[in-house]
């Protein structure tokens, strides 16, 4: 008669005959049924159901036998029940790959709004100067390491103030019905002791789908030989794809993906997996800021540099949450590595800079004493580094850079600190690259071989220095009051000795001294040195008038405020003149022959002067009757 624990036992090899003979069904190598289909696949939820039952039933029995033929016949059927799941799994995922759609966020708003300076795909790349109009600025700028600008263009476009507000993302990458019976395939391969077997598979097939993610979001590898071969327009613009991609990637893929291995895996080995899937794609991610953060240094590379590092800061954050393990420190390591090389390489760009203003080399004077392209290209530059105000303020308190005069430079101007006490360390620097282009502007003056258009030279660069700091609430905050008082008093300075320069000589010849024969002014007038007084007068304002009118005074206001003020020297002195002694001349012969001009004759000529005309308009007379 059998005992409770017979039958029992006679039971238990029962179920597990019947759970083998469920696994066996289902063996690829002897079935060409099982081979064809899927178990998964087929949608019949009760087989899905008893198959992993029976795979439950096989590994109970293995655990409570001990002879060795049946533990070895247990063993080889749960390894045909491992293949099996194996490919469930690998299908499974297979099947989900295709579900990911990049075009949808990186147009998603909350994803790509950022504190970066250009944060569009298709941003408009034309070069915009601080009064919003289109120009192409080309000044070579030699930096110390010996790298140039070449023609390089400042790219402008607004820049967000505000930190973005989007934060993780988390989305199915898997569909939820997916998830529940990948998590019962990963449960049951790790209980039996294959979870290098899921991984492996889990691993390659979601991999692959990564790749495929980070190929339709634009990431494709580069080595950082390959990035620092690119032109540098190339480089802006995979500058600003990178930058939308890499929020996709951090906040969303691989957010995503660490949530999944979190479902499939339940806290068992989900950050090996993890970590399995994404670290080749991290470090790939990551070689493209890498690339930039060590290639050779000039101006135009400041800003995108900018870009980068605000990039990056504002996803440390988030990568701390997902990188959160001892496995993962090492891609959390290389993002802070990098971020804390760009900031380097920002800090050594804006010091190199003032350098490079001070030794800009061009000795040509630009026609009629205009805006020099140098004038233009510095404070455009300096008005886009006040866009990032924030970002400089932190890293040159966090590391200063060198301080004024760095190089030892003794041809450098001295710059009197005790008149900017107080100002941060940003506005430091702006001023005395501000300091350099100024002293740079007067070494251009003196190539000028018409020391009246040295000083408009002078004046046309100052004035616009100041304006553009007046037009630019950002860089008006960074700049003090007293040094803009200070530039103000040059360039009115520099009006005031053009007009001497100018002007004494021609008024002089409208002077009483020596046109009278004797020492009492009624004894009588020299009508020959009175001739010649007109004379002088008309031809030198005729030489000024050809050639001043040939000169260029570009604003507006400070061209009518110049005109007005040499109005008021000439018009007055020179209608009293005429008024005293007009008639000496009429009652002569030929007259007209030095009353050339009226009085309103030079105030319409007055208007001809500072336009740039390419050539002289004709010096208009009107009747003198």
């Amino acid at each position: 008669m059998s005992t409770p624990e017979n039958r029992s036992g006679g039971s238990d090899v029962a179920t597990f005959k019947t759970a083998e003979k469920i696994i066996l069904r289902w063996d690829s190598a002897t079935s060409e049924e099982a081979k064809e289909n899927l178990i998964f696949q087929s949608g019949d939820r009760e087989e899905v159901d008893r198959y992993l039952r029976a795979v439950d039933e096989v590994q109970r029995h293995i655990s409570s036998i001990s002879i060795s033929d049946e533990v070895k016949a247990a063993n080889s059927t749960i390894q045909i029940a491992m293949a099996r799941l194996e490919d469930e799994l690998r299908n499974i995922l297979l099947s989900q790959t295709s579900t990911f759609e990049p075009d949808s966020l990186l147009l998603d708003s909350s994803l790509a709004s950022s504190s970066s300076f250009a944060s569009s795909l298709e941003e408009d790349n034309s070069v915009i100067d601080c009064d919003g109009n289109e120009e192409e600025q080309r000044i070579d700028l030699i930096l110390p390491d010996g790298s140039d600008s070449g023609s390089s263009r400042l790219t402008r476009s607004r820049r967000s103030s505000s930190k973005s507000t989007s934060s993780i993302r988390e989305i199915d990458l898997v569909s939820p019905e997916a998830v529940s019976d990948l998590r019962s395939i990963a449960q049951r391969m790790i209980e039996a002791g294959y979870s290098r077997e899921c991984v492996q598979v889990y691993g390659n097939v979601r991999k692959s789908a990564m790749e495929s993610i980070f190929k339709q979001l634009g990431i494709v590898r580069l080595g950082i030989g390959d990035v620092q071969r690119l032109d540098w327009e190339t480089v802006e613009l995979k500058i600003r794809r990178w930058i939308r991609a890499a929020k996709v990637c951090v906040r969303v893929v691989f957010a995503s993906e660490k949530r999944l291995c979190e479902e499939i895996f339940d806290g068992i080995i989900e950050e090996t997996c993890f970590m399995e899937i994404v670290k080749g794609s991290a470090l790939q991610l990551f070689t493209f800021p890498e690339a930039i953060s060590i290639s050779r240094r000039s101006p135009e590379k400041l800003f995108k540099i900018l870009d980068l590092h605000d990039a990056l800061t504002d996803l440390l954050p988030d990568m701390e949450e997902i990188f959160d393990s001892s496995s993962s420190e090492l891609i959390l390591v290389q993002a802070t590595e990098i971020q804390s090389r760009l900031a380097e390489a920002a800090r050594g760009i804006i010091t190199e800079f003032e350098n490079a203003v001070f030794r800009e080399p061009s000795v040509v004077p630009v026609p009629g004493g205009t805006i020099h392209p140098l004038t233009r290209y510095v404070m455009n530059y300096l008005n886009l580094i006040s866009d990032y105000k924030q970002t400089l303020v932190d890293l040159i308190m966090s590391k200063p850079c060198p301080g004024l005069k760095c190089t030892n430079d003794p041809n450098k101007p001295d710059m009197d600190l005790t008149e900017l006490e107080g100002c941060s360390p940003l506005s430091l620097h702006m001023i005395y690259t501000m300091v350099m282009l100024q002293f740079n502007l007067e070494e251009k003056s003196l190539h000028y071989k018409d020391e009246p258009l040295s000083h408009i030279f002078v004046m046309n660069n100052i004035h616009y220095i100041v304006e553009k700091v007046k037009s630019s609430p950002e860089l008006r905050e960074l700049i003090v009051d007293k040094y803009l008082r200070k530039l103000t008093g040059l360039f009115r300075q520099a009006a005031t000795k053009y007009q001497r320069a100018t002007w004494v000589r021609v008024l002089n010849s409208l002077r009483d001294e020596g046109l009278h024969v004797s020492g009492s002014f009624s004894s009588g007038v020299s009508r020959s040195a009175l001739r010649e007084r007109f004379k002088a007068f008309n031809t030198m304002f005729e030489e000024v008038h050809k050639v001043q009118s040939t000169w260029s005074v570009p604003d507006t206001q400070l061209r009518e405020e110049l005109r007005i003020s040499l109005s008021e020297h000439l018009i007055p002195a020179y209608r009293s003149f005429l008024g005293r002694y007009r008639g000496h001349i009429e009652s002569g012969r030929h007259p007209e022959n030095y009353l050339k001009y009226s009085v309103e004759d030079l105030e319409t000529a007055v208007l001809d002067f500072f336009e740039g005309y390419p050539t002289a308009p004709h010096l208009r007379r009107r009747s003198h009757q």
